[in-house]
């Protein structure tokens, strides 16, 4: 499977390789057959007419004459000889090559004398000429000339009679398929194969470049809920994807609007008893009844601002711009009292308010419950920065560093504003770093102290 690839545009290219190669491995293999046959279809028809016309040849020319004809029709991979004084070459088993070629012979000489045989085997009582210096020398039955030496497969020897009743014995290089898998073959097969799989490639990256816009979009609708729509375009499926995408982005924002609303409207509802509530607070005689009610009264307010900031979140609305987040850290550091270590200047693009909210959020709680707050800033390799908030205290129990994003949700239960405030800072925080494509994570230290982890795109 590590094969494989992943990507869709990887997979469909595979598909489409797999498929190309296949094809082309069958329709090689057929071209192979069929050429195999027809050329040595080919090469016994232009074998045979040869033949013939020697035959022709010979039998037309007086018998003076016949040894400088015969070597006059020699060429390479055919031997031509005439033996007067040779008799009729014995029967035998005849293999398929040779037996095709004695049909055809037949056919184009009807009613003359033909034998064919493979290898070169003289038959007893065919004798051959007495070396007297009439007649052609030692390789009528010697070995065979050089260019048919040790041939594979053995050669094709033909014997047929002349009208005057003579033999002739004519030497054929038996036929050999012709290779086609050559460079000759092989270059442009190869380049049909190269043109069509970048063809592929282009038309596969093509058809999925629409999903690629779509994974974007659902990244960016993570950060952003008002990011605009995806373009609705390529094939039938991913133009019913992307409006479905679009729907459930335009569900989404009518959600959290409406959300938004609801608890701005409560909110601008509860101020108003709460103002007058503070009105009332100022005639109660009792200066410590009266402390009380106005603290609670403000603890209220507080709750109420802080809600609905969370509901508006206001990090995923606000404009992005160039922030040097170094010199931010810095200032906040100097503002809790704690220390700042890494690069004098960092420029991201971000929201400078929800960020600054979020740190200040992040650093004070570091002051208040550890002591310190010990800030470290660096660069991550793929376009990342991290942000690192170390402190002194006791830490939070394992089973709660999830816990504690959630809305409203403290550690501390007293619910004291003096001792936990209103529950909304963390989750507050993590909405807008993850607006801004980060994330926070809270871990334990070793030594002890709770230790803060932001990362944040660049």
């Amino acid at each position: 499977m590590r094969l494989v690839p992943e990507t869709l545009v990887g997979r469909t290219v595979l598909i489409l390789l797999v498929g190309l190669v296949l094809s082309q491995v069958a329709a090689v293999l057929l071209f192979g057959l069929n050429h195999h046959a027809f050329f040595l279809r080919m090469t016994s028809q232009r074998r045979a007419e040869r033949i013939a016309s020697a035959v022709q040849v010979l039998n037309g020319t007086a018998a003076a004459r016949r040894l400088e004809t015969e070597r006059a029709l020699d060429a390479p991979g055919f031997r031509v000889r005439w033996l007067p004084q040779a008799g009729p070459p014995p029967s035998g088993p005849v293999p398929g090559e040779a037996r095709d070629l004695e049909m055809e012979l037949h056919r184009l000489m009807p009613g003359r004398t033909v034998l064919v045989r493979q290898g070169f085997h003289p038959p007893p009582g065919f004798f051959p000429r007495p070396p007297d210096g009439a007649f052609a020398g030692p390789d009528d039955f010697g070995p065979p000339p050089d260019e048919m030496e040790h041939p594979h497969p053995p050669p094709l020897v033909i014997w047929t009679r002349l009208d005057d009743g003579t033999w002739l014995r004519m030497v054929a290089r038996a036929a050999q398929g012709e290779g086609f898998l050559h460079p000759g073959f092989y270059g442009p097969l190869l380049t049909s194969m190269v043109v069509v799989l970048l063809f592929s490639l282009l038309a596969a990256r093509r058809a999925a470049r629409p999903l690629a816009l779509m994974e974007a979009a659902a990244s960016r609708l993570g950060r952003d809920v008002n990011a605009p729509p995806v373009a609705v375009s390529g094939p039938r499926e991913v133009r019913a994807a992307a409006m479905a995408f679009n729907e459930m982005q335009a569900r989404l924002r009518r959600f959290i609007d409406d959300r938004t609303q609801m608890v701005a409207a409560i909110s601008h509802d509860l101020r108003t008893p709460i103002t007058r509530l503070k009105l009332r607070a100022e005639f109660i005689d009792d200066e410590e009844q009266r402390g009380k009610v106005l603290s609670d009264l403000a603890e209220m307010e507080a709750m109420i601002a802080s809600t609905l900031a969370f509901a508006r979140d206001d990090a995923a609305r606000e404009m992005r711009e160039p922030l040097d987040l170094a010199q931010m850290l810095a200032d906040l550091a100097d503002e809790f009292g704690g220390h700042y270590s890494g690069p004098a200047a960092l420029v991201i693009t971000a929201g400078p308010l929800g960020l600054k909210r979020t740190f200040a959020n992040l650093i004070g709680n570091a002051v208040k419950y550890g002591g310190t707050a010990r800030i470290g800033l660096e660069r991550k390799d793929g376009g990342h920065v991290r942000v690192i908030i170390d402190d002194d205290g006791p830490g939070i129990p394992e089973a709660e560093l999830e816990r504690v994003f959630a809305p409203f949700y403290r550690v501390e239960a007293s619910r004291n504003r003096e001792t936990g405030g209103t529950g909304l800072g963390l989750a507050v925080a993590r909405s807008a770093v993850r607006a801004h494509g980060g994330d926070i994570t809270l871990k334990n230290r070793a030594g002890g102290g709770l230790r803060v982890t932001v990362l944040l795109p660049v």
